[in-house]
């Protein structure tokens, strides 16, 4: 019985890398990363563009020499993630394969993978804000004042930086309803489109800014990882910090942080192959991580209780 397990192993990393990008409330950070070269395992090449300002032009020497450099910088992926998984044969057969497993690993990163991954991009984003003191602590959502406090926000960084930014606002559902409500129904949230991948997804917008609604559990300042083997870790996953705090929101130009996931080469075992058991083996290892260049930070605010 021919078996083509490598065929199948490709199959599966490029739709479980499109699922997370489209599946994730922070998939639209990966677009960012068109550009970063990537061979496998865990390192990545992000490219820096550094060109000169403009100088005098001479009527008789004409235009001053610039220069453009382009340079890449090797970073590691941090976070390096993976689960095994077993598909008996006997109820699996291997025409009908990809279909079960497809929903399996289908099922496991919407469950598992995807909040994991966007609750560490999220709270990376609030540690990197609090370290160049971007951050707002110690607020807790009212209707009151959550106006101002998060108009400051969006001012500060459209009156120091550009009034074209691009900024989307990241709050958690609960957050959003303690906005409309400020708001009292006076139009100032709308409904428009946000691109995210290949799909068209509908948000609410607050003066034209696109809010990306967050379950509250994605949106801590701290988390801890669980290595999903030691007793008491065996469901795996991130947990919040037992000193996280909520973050109310996160204000972030679209185009800075630069967020990558990568499947590596997934293994697939059929039965005759896997010595463990007479089932099918799928082994999933996911890499993935976020970065902000020290001269975006200036385009990301956010605030927490």
């Amino acid at each position: 019985m021919a078996i083509n397990t490598l065929e199948y192993a490709k199959i599966f990393q490029t739709n479980l890398d499109k699922h997370i990008v489209e599946g994730a409330t922070s998939g639209w950070m990966e677009t960012n990363a068109g550009q970063v070269k990537y061979d496998g395992g865990n390192e990545v090449k992000l490219p820096t563009i550094s060109t000169q300002g403009l100088g005098d032009y001479d009527r008789e020497k004409g235009f001053v020499q610039g220069a453009v450099s382009l340079s890449y910088q090797t970073m590691t992926m941090t976070q390096d993630r993976g689960r095994t998984f077993m598909l008996d044969a006997m109820d699996v057969k291997e025409t009908n394969f990809v279909a079960n497993a497809g929903n399996v690993m289908g099922v496991f990163q919407s469950e598992h993978v995807i909040p994991e991954i966007d609750s560490y991009r999220y709270s990376k984003i609030f540690a990197l804000a609090k370290a160049d003191s971007k951050v707002t602590e110690g607020y807790t959502a009212a209707k009151a004042t959550i106006l101002e406090k998060l108009k400051a926000d969006i001012l500060s960084i459209k009156d120091n930086v550009s009034l074209n930014a691009e900024l989307v606002i990241i709050m958690s559902p609960k957050t959003v309803g303690i906005l409309s409500d400020a708001l009292e129904n006076s139009r100032r949230i709308d409904i428009g489109n946000f691109k995210q991948g290949e799909i068209d997804l509908t948000v609410k917008k607050f003066d034209g800014l696109p809010i990306i609604e967050v379950p509250s559990a994605r949106l801590k300042t701290l988390y801890k990882k669980q290595d999903g083997k030691t007793v008491g870790q065996e469901a795996g996953g991130l947990i919040a910090d037992t000193n996280a705090k909520d973050i109310n929101w996160i204000i972030i130009s679209r185009n800075v942080p630069i967020a990558i996931s990568k499947t590596d080469v997934t293994r697939i075992f059929d039965p005759i192959t896997n010595q463990t058991a007479d089932a099918w083996k799928i082994d999933y290892r996911k890499y993935h991580d976020l970065w902000i260049p020290k001269q975006r930070l200036s385009l990301v605010r956010a605030c927490s209780n």
